[in-house]
């Protein structure tokens, strides 16, 4: 009845939104967001008794320097290594073009589908029925159709994930920015992974093969020596999700805002954005962590 969808055209001559994300326009200048408000409409059919429940609510805001470079971390304590469901999005190529032009473009979905799997959820093969019976992984295909933003055209919009990660039981979730590697050990730790965002030229990423303008993978663990263990969904089957990648070359893709791409032109880059699903009662220290990288 309602199709999921951002707002494309929002902006005052100051400030805009792109997608999922305000921004000020010209942040040299000196201009800052000093408060906001934040409305929720809630809908139902006519006559209906049923009706939506809002249990979470909630912005993220930062005020970030432009940064080609940022300091690299230490490695902290040993390495631990989560145990998170591996899929990949390639071989969903050319399935349900309508949700983002298929598989290929699906990171974001696939990557949210692995950790809601972590915290042992999934949809039921009744939610499963309508996905064609000879794909591989249907729960990839839905959740690509509900993460899917029908104004953005993609898969990919941060809070819609977050969303479709909250309709699982007892889970909830949120889209934040860290401030490096040593926040993402914290919650590794506690055994919460990470969805990162970042870009990269194939260049500035030994291993992964490829350059993106914007790529959704999870962190799932951290070598003995630091180095960053991350399920990839671009990866051509689900076999060949693991990765391990360099730490200083994964920091600096994943926290810097400023890059420059195989043009040579600058662009943005996500300044430490991820996702992060948990369950609704986090364990003590898990609450703790949490509350440590900012998130109550």
């Amino acid at each position: 009845d309602i199709r999921r969808t951002s707002v494309d055209g929002q902006k005052d001559g100051r400030s805009s939104i792109s997608t999922d994300t305000f921004a000020i326009d010209t942040p040299a200048s000196g201009l800052r967001l000093a408060s906001y408000a934040l409305r929720v409409t809630l809908y139902r059919k006519p006559g209906a008794r049923l009706t939506p429940t809002v249990w979470r609510l909630g912005a993220m805001g930062s005020d970030l320097p432009d940064r080609f470079e940022v300091p690299a971390s230490e490695p902290g304590r040993a390495g631990r290594e989560l145990v998170v469901p591996r899929y990949s999005q390639e071989i969903h190529k050319g399935q349900y073009p309508e949700y983002d032009n298929g598989g290929e473009a699906w990171c974001s979905p696939t990557s949210s589908q692995m950790i809601i799997e972590y915290w042992g959820r999934r949809p039921s093969q009744q939610q499963l029925s309508w996905v064609n019976p000879d794909y591989a992984d249907p729960q990839v295909c839905h959740a690509a159709r509900y993460t899917f933003d029908h104004q953005y055209d993609g898969c990919g919009n941060w809070p819609f994930n977050a969303a479709y990660a909250a309709t699982y039981r007892d889970l909830q979730s949120v889209v934040t920015r860290l401030t490096s590697l040593t926040d993402a050990e914290r919650l590794i730790r506690a055994g919460i992974p990470v969805i990162t965002s970042q870009s990269f030229l194939k260049t500035e990423l030994d291993g992964a093969g490829y350059g993106t303008a914007g790529h959704l993978m999870t962190v799932i663990g951290f070598t003995k020596d630091g180095d960053i263990i991350a399920n990839d969904p671009a990866s051509p089957d689900d076999a060949a999700v693991r990765h391990v990648y360099k730490r200083r070359q994964f920091e600096n893709i994943w926290l810097r805002t400023k890059r420059k791409n195989a043009q040579g032109k600058v662009v943005s880059g996500s300044g430490g954005v991820c996702y992060l699903y948990f369950p609704a009662e986090p364990t003590p220290s898990q609450r703790r962590v949490l509350a440590e990288v900012g998130v109550r």
